[in-house]
């Protein structure tokens, strides 16, 4: 608990007298202390404001001498703001029994240092109310440079570390994804169906499966090589991620044959959806050395629970679906058969 400075007093007292110091002593090893700490010292008068008393470093503070300091107060030496609040500080120090400690910025030739102050009103002898109060600048600059440094390192490290995860994330995830379309590959398509199937399982709500398989390409499409039917997959990889949501999920199972999982959706609107994907595709402008390549698609429609109860079921539902797409020409979407179990 910390002591009044009539307590400090009392005690100061008992010490010369238990073991005869001379008068002052004190008072000299508190002088001593400061300047060995090398922090600015100041008594100031309490009713004017005026300083009675400097050390050196506290005249240097203000670029004087300590002659030249004496007599002044803060409002002489500081702009009108921060002399305000100084005063406020000293005042609020003046109403309290105990040392009062606040924080400072003094800024000179455009350097700014930081202060904690420490204000003790000193004893009279009297016994009076007190008429000087002892100031103590501890400097605190490099202890708030090192902490602004430290906060702004931890603060690059959790940066370095958020884009190192998604540098990992995005990785991880291009490792997943085929090189041509960007489409996921069938690895982590089943694992997304399992977990779509054992979702709508507990919570007892549909969501679409679409196989898709590419028609045929032109005679004139497939004369030009390996690099048309390039441009034909990228093309087609674009569309399918552009229809789909962020909880969908769309993949390439093998060569020419897509999936797409519709999370949340029902048939109608999986038709819907997959149908305006069809004309997409059938009017979209792929062109290779000037030359226009097109493309038809084939889908089938499933979905869970109604056409299918099992994951299995529903791939399978979704390819017969696709396969009568394609016997009957292809650029067509055919929905699987809604089953119907006996009660």
């Amino acid at each position: 608990m910390q002591s009044t400075p009539a307590e400090l007093a009392d005690r100061a007292r008992e010490l010369r007298a238990a073991h005869g110091l001379a008068d002052g002593s004190l008072g000299a090893v508190l002088l001593s202390v400061v300047e060995r700490l090398e922090a600015p010292f100041a008594v100031k008068e309490i009713g004017s404001g005026r300083y009675v008393h400097v050390n050196m470093r506290m005249a240097a503070l203000y670029g004087r001498s300590p002659e030249q300091l004496l007599g002044h107060t803060d409002a002489d030496l500081l702009g009108a703001e921060l002399a305000a609040h100084l005063r406020s500080a000293d005042q609020t120090a003046l109403g309290q029994s105990l040392a009062t400690s606040t924080e400072h910025r003094i800024e000179r030739d455009r350097i700014r240092r930081d202060f904690n102050v420490i204000r003790v009103a000193l004893p009279t002898a009297d016994g009076g109310p007190p008429r000087h109060m002892c100031c103590v600048w501890i400097e605190n600059t490099l202890l708030h440079q090192r902490d602004a440094q430290l906060t702004k390192a931890l603060q690059q490290l959790e940066q370095q570390q958020i884009a190192a995860e998604a540098l990992r994330r995005e990785t991880q995830d291009q490792s997943l994804r085929d090189n041509i379309t960007g489409l996921y590959q069938r690895v982590h398509f089943d694992d997304q169906l399992r977990r779509e199937v054992d979702l709508s399982s507990r919570e007892h709500r549909e969501f679409a499966l679409v196989s898709i398989a590419l028609d045929p390409l032109p005679d004139n499409v497939r004369s030009l090589g390996d690099a048309a039917r390039t441009r034909v997959l990228e093309a087609l990889g674009r569309l399918l991620r552009g229809n789909t949501r962020a909880m969908d999920a769309s993949c390439r199972l093998d060569e020419d044959h897509f999936a797409i999982l519709l999370s949340g959706v029902g048939l109608a609107t999986a038709h819907s959806r997959m149908e305006g994907l069809r004309r997409q595709c059938a009017t979209q402008i792929v062109v290779l050395d000037g030359r226009d390549l097109g493309f038809t698609v084939s889908m089938g429609v499933a979905s869970f629970p109604h056409t299918a109860h099992t994951q299995e079921e529903l791939m399978n539902a979704a390819d017969s679906a696709l396969g009568e797409a394609q016997r009957r020409g292809g650029n067509h979407v055919t929905l699987a058969s809604i089953r119907f179990d006996a009660a």
